[in-house]
């Protein structure tokens, strides 16, 4: 027992002073790279952890530290990713300008691509529904269609495409519904004001043959049958397999106007649409869909070119004024009927844009003014006795001769009184406006 003893203490001893051999690390991959890549591997395991404050820190020093890096590159599109997958409006935000600030320092990348998509898609995640501010909506459809323009054969443009049919749903149905309401109204001038432009630029869109049979009602109604047969014809042609191309059909035969053939390529398009596989939308996914910030873009076309030019109209049913003589006021395109323009002159009929003057102070009346004082007219402020004044002026053709006149230098003599009265009520207004304009300079309230 004892001899036992011995050798099992002999043994543990022997275990417990023994040696470890020594590790020669200098064969590691790690004594080898560099420090900028040991910098930028820990920051990207920082970041795949979900420690974006403390990747991001890692990315930075690695980019104030090495701007001559082969990683610098990456650094700054990692630091872009990392704001776009912890989100946020802000960090939404952080990410685009990071994304956009890749594609200026490095254009010629592969990676370039794909930050311009992610721009696209930042502001399509942030995207509201129809029926609210469609400001990501728009920056969406731009971003979007830069990058088809930009990249159009990169593996992303399939998706790209995709998404701009979905983003371009969303803002025509924006306008359907606000073309839908004025409809119902009965304000037929502001609902073709907004489904002239959607019928014309968004053609994938899930209502377009409703929001044309609209258009052709409005003008129908209107008595303009010329026009109205138009749109019911672009119901037959352009969607053909439409619920209202029966009777966009009949409308044009009872107005005596031939009837369209069918585009085969819209035939295509359409039957293409059809057949293609869609949620089906549920009474329980109505509901809930209520709760969702998101827009339904469920109804979005799945073939078919998008539109990939920019809006060039900024109006768009809204007034318009710019100085100079190539201002225009209304709608262009649209014609004023049956009542004044804006430039006083009586309406035709045609497409004639009101011009706005610029009168600077000093400079004489515009021709065609109704006040003849420059300084009535920069001033805004109108004076009665100068229009009694101009009323009863002998130059007027409309004013009836005096035949009990005695001569005609008394006569001359009569019109000069209004004349010089005028110019005194001139004076005092002037007078008494630049004393209220002192005033208030002293005293803004």
């Amino acid at each position: 027992m004892c001899a036992l003893i011995l050798a099992s203490a002999s043994t543990c001893s022997a275990q417990i002073f023994h040696k470890k051999k020594p590790v020669d690390k200098s064969t590691e991959a790690t004594n080898t790279a560099e420090p900028d890549k040991l910098l930028y591997d820990k920051a990207m395991a920082d970041i795949k952890k979900g420690k974006h404050e403390v990747g991001r820190l890692g990315m930075q020093t690695l980019i104030n530290t090495y701007p001559d890096s082969e990683y610098l590159a990456k650094a700054k599109l990692a630091i872009a990713d990392s704001y776009y997958k912890e989100g946020g409006s802000a960090n939404i935000a952080q990410a685009i300008n990071g994304y956009k600030d890749f594609i200026v320092f490095f254009p010629f990348l592969p990676e370039a691509a794909y930050a311009q998509m992610q721009v696209a898609m930042c502001n399509y995640n942030e995207m509201a529904k129809a029926d609210r501010d469609n400001t990501h909506a728009l920056a969406a459809e731009e971003e979007f269609q830069t990058f088809l323009k930009k990249y159009p054969k990169d593996p992303l443009a399939p998706q790209a495409e995709q998404h701009l049919r979905e983003v371009q749903e969303v803002l025509a149905d924006a306008q359907f519904r606000i073309a839908y309401y004025y409809y119902l109204k009965g304000d037929r001038r502001a609902a073709a004001g907004r489904l002239m432009p959607l019928v014309k630029r968004y053609p994938l869109y899930s209502k377009s043959d409703t929001a044309l049979w609209m258009l052709g009602d409005i003008f129908e109604k209107s008595e303009r049958k010329d026009i109205a047969g138009g749109y019911y014809g672009q119901i037959v042609k352009n969607y053909p397999l439409s619920p209202k191309a029966p009777d966009a059909k009949a409308k044009l035969k009872e107005f005596g106007m031939p009837i369209p053939q069918p585009d085969p390529k819209a035939v295509e398009w359409m039957t293409a649409e059809q057949n293609a596989p869609r949620p089906k939308e549920n009474t329980l996914h109505k509901a809930f869909g209520m709760l969702h910030s998101g827009p339904d873009v469920h109804m979005a076309a799945q073939s078919g070119l998008p539109q990939l030019e920019a809006d060039s109209s900024d109006q768009q049913g809204f007034d318009v004024l710019s100085g100079g003589s190539k201002g225009t006021a209304g709608l262009v395109g649209t014609s004023t009927a049956g009542g004044a323009s804006a430039s006083g002159t009586s309406g035709t009929g045609g497409t004639s844009p009101a011009v706005v003057g610029v009168v600077k102070p000093g400079d004489p009346a515009p021709a065609g003014s109704t006040t003849e004082d420059p300084n009535t007219t920069t001033t805004g402020e109108s004076s009665s006795t100068g229009e009694n004044a101009a009323a009863s002026s002998p130059t007027d053709p409309s004013a009836p001769a005096d035949a009990s006149s005695p001569s005609g230098d008394s006569g001359k003599a009569d019109s000069t009184q209004p004349a010089s009265s005028s110019q005194s009520s001139n004076s005092s207004q002037k007078e008494s406006s630049s004393k209220k304009k002192g005033l208030k300079k002293i005293l803004p309230w």
